[in-house]
């Protein structure tokens, strides 16, 4: 049975829900002259994809941002780098700012916390096949080695 999100679509990942990094500022949004041009990790800008620039995490590093004073939270992929002004501390595209309510404001105190994602199984109650055993490791003389001395123990 597929894993649903809360639109009713199938999702082939979720989330641990412990962040592994957690940090609280201003967000701001950008677009404009950016739509069509390049970001920092070689991607093309679009304003309708949900995603941020941060100026320390890894690229493709999923990331809950969560407005502080609606409540409301959206999940972005990390593709660019910024914001370069001083005490914001993401930049998230149109899409975003717009899901988040975050739009008309232009700015906004927000949590990020960094996610890991961890895959669902598309058919979890499939059965995996026996695993074969390895062949016994060969003894020297099998595998062409010297032969091991014997030792005699005992009166002679």
């Amino acid at each position: 049975m597929p894993v649903t999100g809360p639109d009713g679509r199938e999702v082939k990942h979720v989330y641990v829900t412990q962040p592994s990094f957690v940090e609280t500022g201003i967000a701001s949004w950008y677009g404009g002259r950016w739509i069509g041009r390049l970001t920092a990790n070689g991607e093309t800008y679009q304003q309708g994809d949900m995603t941020a620039a941060h100026k320390r995490l890894p690229f493709h590093t999923h990331v809950r941002v969560v407005d502080l004073k609606t409540g409301k939270s959206v999940v972005v992929r990390i593709n660019n780098r910024g914001p370069f002004i001083k005490g914001r501390i993401i930049d998230l595209s149109v899409a975003a700012a717009q899901k988040l309510g975050t739009y008309d404001r232009g700015i906004a105190k927000v949590r990020i916390e960094a996610l890991r994602e961890v895959p669902v199984l598309s058919k979890p109650n499939r059965r995996l096949p026996p695993r074969q055993n390895p062949s016994p490791t060969p003894t020297p003389a099998e595998a062409g080695g010297a032969q091991p001395k014997k030792r005699w123990f005992g009166l002679f």
